[in-house]
């Protein structure tokens, strides 16, 4: 079994986490990706009603809250990148790449295929070759609505009380009590 302990201890995965470019060749690197992998193909088969989907769920992302829900299918890189308040709801289909940590605050809502990215490759072909990858943390602050199909990308923070409407891409930092919407995504209005 993968924890989070070992996520934590291996060099490769923690260059990782601090935007560094890290080794994926790394047998520890790749420990982590067939424990989640194996995980993620096990919740493919359940519904959150099903014996067993709660202690997959909380191998895949240890320390999610009970009141925590995620619907299966759910695709993600590591899980252990994956830190997650109470009462959060993740609808189906949703991706979350977590080569950096990917933040979600209380009592937000993630409505179905909601993707969330951390890596960034370089802009240099040659880099891109050498299979180098950043990756940059993800923030989602609490009470916040992601619409269905929105993209968020690399490094950035949403605020409390957001909501992100339906298919939006966003590239940029959105501050709290905003409505965002489109691509790229802009705040169309404060929320009071």
């Amino acid at each position: 079994m993968w924890s989070k302990e070992q996520a934590l201890t291996n060099a490769e995965i923690r260059k990782m986490r601090n935007g560094e470019w890290p080794d994926f060749s790394d047998a520890g690197m790749q420990a982590g990706f067939k424990h989640a992998k194996q995980l993620l193909a096990k919740l493919r088969m359940m519904s959150t009603y099903d014996d067993g989907y709660r202690a997959v769920l909380e191998a895949l992302i240890p320390g999610i809250p009970a009141s925590t829900v995620i619907c299966p299918p759910f695709h993600c890189d590591h899980g252990h990148g994956i830190i997650l308040g109470e009462h959060v709801f993740i609808n189906a289909n949703c991706t979350f790449l977590d080569g950096a940590y990917i933040r979600i605050g209380a009592h937000t809502l993630i409505a179905p295929n909601v993707q969330i990215y951390t890596p960034h490759h370089p802009l240099d072909y040659r880099l891109r070759r050498e299979g180098r990858e950043y990756a940059y943390p993800v923030t989602v602050g609490a009470d916040c609505w992601i619409g269905g199909s929105a993209v968020i990308c690399p490094g950035v923070t949403i605020g409390d009380r957001c909501v992100i409407g339906a298919g939006s891409v966003v590239t940029q930092d959105i501050p709290d009590d905003s409505l965002a919407v489109g691509n790229p995504c802009r705040v169309i209005r404060r929320l009071t």
